[in-house]
């Protein structure tokens, strides 16, 4: 065989490939180059280059030549182009080398979301063509380079000829695939042709590997399909050495077929393989520990269409054991089995939150309150927070009116009567209780379970089958609303503020990203979201269209349903209705959906004035004087540069982050799931997945991308800086598995204290995993989230507090963010979307860094570093001066707030602490105004023939004043004040 593929290659050039060390401009010229030598005399060069190129059609990209002094040779044309070779002729100004650039483009497109366009081929004048096809070859290629090592195709990217492919086929025309053993060292990276490698090793039955004790190993199984491989499958045993000792199958695990899914599923793939591709199966080894040294040997054997192949592998285990399996050296794909990670997925109660206590029928969790009628649905929802969001109070808010619950319409007059029965709580952890319940009518069976997670999740799986065929004429869904509990709304196409007296939305998931509403006061409300058993999390963040929501066939009934809210009664009922449907007997229809109760927990205000953030990496003793306590690492900086893979530069990370500890400084990474950067190692092992990590899509983008993933994926943040090209990962699958790894990996061998979030791609599962690894050991598992405002086209009109408001419960601070306009929209925005105050949580502003009066009324500024006009150190010299650390915020929100102005468009919230007061207002009155205010001495603790009242200099936003009278105090149009009463 060898022999034979021998005599097949013999007439192609053997090209060495070699680095070119950023030695030109890849932009303009591309990312590789032929190096010609040319020794003729006719001013004519003719060489032939054997590229063995992996794009589809270079017959449709132009080159560009230059001599060794940088000059572009005008006269040059491509003859015979195939993705094997060309024969290149170009004028010839003397001997000497010559440089072929073959895949230029340049790059079209906003810089961060660059298209990347390949010049055509060029046209050399008629005549001067003709007279250069009749020179021979005169001139020999003397090596192929890319730009840099990163790009470059060799060896796994440089592809075998037709007739090199032809050999193989034809020497295998009765199997169905052939096998080639490869080593980690060489991933796969080609699906649509052979690697030349191959070629030259030829295919073998052996694989032999070299691996240490406790080392998570890794080795690919290369299947090339000669047929269509339906159900390809690798079957193995345990590995043995000649005296018996053993690594059980236990520890063996093909990714491409086996594993766990993000949410500790099992998880099964079926893997076909088109004629003519190349199917890379990933075997991981997780080595033991205490395995003996020695040579184990096992059968391998690869299985479709009823044919198999037998590989006999060898792993050779060498004395050396490794203490962290090998995974500080990531190259080595030694963490692909962290995609099968169960780290972290024990529900354990994460602070502040407390156990759940359960009496009878009633929940009880931090601040809240949760009853179950006999039916299963909930009967009362309650929290005990005080409406400052800064305490307790004895006496509940109800959120409900009366009981969450169904009707099955017959007809608008009548519906189905059911019976309740087996109502049972079937399971009660710290983190979890669950409860089942079976209510039935002459015509349906609906089959309830229900599930309250410590931070006040709920989720229910409501199956109704139906029992006869049935039509109905409506199917609603209550959910009634203690009216005194519903002063804010948020979701379903409005803009977070003041409740509409009536909302009327249907469903368009074509369109809008929408399924889930907010109603509630800032200290009571409840989030909900109607699903079915089919739900995908889409895509989000400019993606939206390409990856939508499933219209659940439950509640979407073929567009028929939606959602009414309005004042019924003393109460405020949601109505989600279906429209009119039927069900055959036997049906069964999922009407699924979540609850989420809020606020979450109490709003940490000493986090607020002493997490104090610097948003850009920097000198950390300069930072440090600015007053700052955190710094946040982007990406595309020194220590972390690549997009959501911090693990290539991470010595640099942990010694920077380890000296701003010596100086009392915590360290925060950019990391997180949406989009994973090229640099990443796993890439190809990641690819031979299908598309369960990366999402489909049109492909284009970055020059990288087009010419090492070729098609099917979705280009996404680029920075042309460090020519970091991202990909679009494709919702929930088991990267979100390697993530929470990775987190667990950077906490204990870099230091970090938490992470920076931006628009993130996970659910709530996966947050709950990171915040537990974040912050084992009393590390401090610092979490801030950043979002751009998700209501436009491209996001589907989502409102960014909707969508992520699962995640609230583990945040530690938001920053919403690009595109929130902080001029132009009115206080209950303000509130409801961008502080966090009504979920327990604080935050600060982004755009055009925000409007820092405002701001001030919920605790919020901009963030250092973000910006040069990003200042709030004149705000936090006033913070310290003031002593605003354990005082006690009592907002505009509250009608306990002690101050008010006799102006409602200018709002004022109270800073108390014993013996003075800071308080700030913050106009939305469109002109300059002057305010009169009222005061609550008793409330605030002072007596008003004892006090003054000034404004304090406050570089950047206010100028000196006194108001011993509280009276006539002039505020700016947009703008607001402090003033400190002591």
């Amino acid at each position: 065989m060898l022999c034979l593929l021998g005599q097949v290659s013999l007439h192609a050039q053997i090209i060495k490939y070699t680095n070119g060390n950023n030695g030109w401009n890849p932009d303009y010229l591309g990312n590789h180059r032929a190096v010609v030598q040319y020794n003729g005399n006719n001013g004519i060069a003719h060489v032939k280059i054997d590229w063995r190129r992996r794009d589809v059609h270079p017959e449709l990209i132009g080159i560009i030549i230059q001599d060794a002094q940088g000059r572009t040779i005008s006269n040059s044309i491509a003859d015979k182009v195939t993705r094997e070779s060309a024969d290149i002729y170009f004028e010839a100004l003397s001997t000497g080398k010559y440089f072929v650039y073959y895949l230029p483009y340049k790059n079209e497109g906003r810089s961060n979301y660059p298209k990347g366009v390949y010049l055509k081929p060029n046209n050399a004048t008629s005549s001067w063509a003709n007279k250069a096809k009749t020179v021979s070859i005169n001139s020999q290629v003397l090596e192929i380079q890319s730009i840099d090592a990163f790009n470059s195709f060799y060896p796994m990217e440089v592809i075998a000829t037709a007739k090199e492919t032809g050999a193989i086929k034809s020497r295998y025309a009765s199997a169905a695939f052939v096998v080639f053993p490869e080593d980690r060292m060489y991933p796969i990276k080609m699906q649509k042709d052979l690697p030349y490698r191959w070629i030259q090793r030829g295919s073998t039955n052996v694989f032999s590997g070299n691996a240490s004790k406790g080392e998570n190993y890794a080795f690919q199984l290369g299947v090339y399909a000669l047929t269509k491989l339906n159900d390809l499958r690798i079957t193995y045993g345990d590995l043995r050495t000649s005296t018996g000792k053993v690594i059980s199958s236990k520890y063996i695990n093909c990714l491409n077929t086996n594993g766990t899914s993000y949410d500790n599923k099992p998880l099964t793939k079926t893997v076909q393989v088109s004629p003519g591709n190349v199917q890379p199966m990933w075997i991981t080894v997780d080595v033991p520990k205490n395995t003996t040294a020695g040579s184990y040997i096992g059968k391998f054997t690869v299985k479709a269409n009823g044919k198999t192949k037998v590989i006999d592998v060898k792993l050779i285990i060498g004395n050396t054991i490794l203490a962290d399996a090998g995974v500080a050296e990531p190259e080595k794909q030694t963490r692909l089995t962290w995609l099968n990670s169960t780290l972290a997925q024990s529900n354990t109660v994460v602070a502040p939150y407390t156990p759940l206590q359960v009496e009878g029928n009633v929940i009880s969790l931090l601040g809240r309150k949760f009853e179950i009628n006999t039916d299963g649905f909930p009967k009362q929802i309650q929290t005990l927070y005080n409406a400052e969001m800064t305490g307790y109070t004895d006496k509940p808010n109800n959120i409900l009116a009366e009981p969450i619950h169904f009707h099955f319409f017959n007809t608008p007059k009548t519906q189905e009567k059911f019976t309740t029965a087996n109502f049972q709580i079937s399971g009660k952890e710290a983190g979890t209780v669950k409860w089942t319940a079976t209510n039935t009518s002459e015509n349906l069976k609906m089959d309830l379970e229900g599930a309250l997670e410590f931070d006040g999740y709920v989720h229910y799986v409501v199956k109704v089958t139906a029992l006869k065929d049935v039509e109905f004429s409506n199917v609603d869904f209550h959910i009634p609303f203690d009216k005194g509990s519903t002063k804010y709304l948020m979701g379903l196409g409005e803009k977070g503020g003041v409740r509409p007296d009536t909302v009327k939305w249907k469903w368009d998931v074509a369109n809008k990203n929408q399924d889930a509403v907010w109603i509630g006061n800032v200290n009571a409300g409840l989030y909900y979201n109607l699903r079915d058993e089919n739900y995908v999390r889409p895509l989000n963040t400019n993606f939206y269209l390409q990856k939508p929501l499933l219209l659940p066939k439950s509640w979407g009934n073929d567009n028929k349903g939606g959602i009414q809210i309005n004042v019924k009664g003393s109460s405020m009922l949601a109505d989600n209705f279906t429209g009119a449907r039927s069900m055959k007997k036997g049906d069964v229809l999922y009407y699924n959906f979540n609850l989420l109760i809020t606020p979450f927990h109490l709003i940490d205000t000493n986090f607020q004035w002493d997490n104090r953030f610097y948003h850009k990496y920097g000198n950390l003793d300069t930072i440090k004087s600015t007053g700052a306590t955190v710094v946040n690492i982007h990406h595309a900086t020194p220590i972390n540069p690549w997009i959501n893979y911090p693990f290539i530069e991470w010595k640099k990370m942990k010694g920077y982050i380890g000296e701003a500890h010596s100086k009392g400084l915590k360290v925060k990474i950019y990391n997180t799931v949406r989009e994973l950067s090229n640099h990443a190692y796993e890439w190809p092992a990641l690819r031979s997945l299908g598309t369960e990590v990366y999402s489909p899509g049109n492909g284009g983008g970055f020059s990288w991308l087009q010419e090492h993933i070729d098609s099917n994926y979705i280009a996404a943040w680029f920075v042309p800086e460090i020519k970091d090209a991202a990909i679009i990962n494709s919702g929930m699958n088991r990267w979100h598995n390697y993530y929470v790894e990775g987190m667990n990996w950077l906490v204990k061998n870099v230091g970090i204290d938490g992470v920076y979030l931006d628009d993130v791609a996970f659910d709530r599962v996966t947050m709950k995993r990171i915040k537990r690894v974040l912050t084992q050991d009393n590390h401090p598992g610092i979490i801030d989230l950043h979002s751009a405002n998700q209501y436009n086209k491209s996001d589907g009109f989502n409102n960014s507090a909707i969508l992520y408001m699962e995640h609230f419960p583990y945040l530690n601070r938001l920053w919403f963010g690009e595109y929130f306009d902080y001029e132009k929209n009115n206080p209950d925005f303000f509130l409801t979307e961008v502080s966090g105050i009504p979920f327990g949580l604080m935050g600060e502003m982004l755009q055009d860094d925000g409007n820092q009066w405002r701001g001030m009324i919920y605790g919020m500024t901009s963030r250092l570093g973000w910006s040069e006009k990003s200042d709030p150190k004149p705000l936090w010299r006033i913070w310290d001066t003031f002593g605003i650390k354990d005082s006690e915020l009592i907002g505009y929100w509250s009608d306990n707030c002690p101050v008010k102005t006799d102006n409602p468009k200018v709002l004022a919230s109270v800073y108390k602490k014993k013996g003075k007061t800071m308080i700030a207002l913050a106009s939305w009155v469109d002109s300059d105004v002057k305010v009169n205010l009222s005061i609550d001495w008793n409330k605030l603790g002072l007596a008003a023939e004892k006090v003054k009242i000034t404004a304090p200099a406050i570089d950047k936003f206010q100028t000196p004043g006194s108001y011993p009278d509280g009276k006539s105090i002039p505020v700016e149009k947009a703008k607001g004040l402090i003033l400190i009463v002591e």
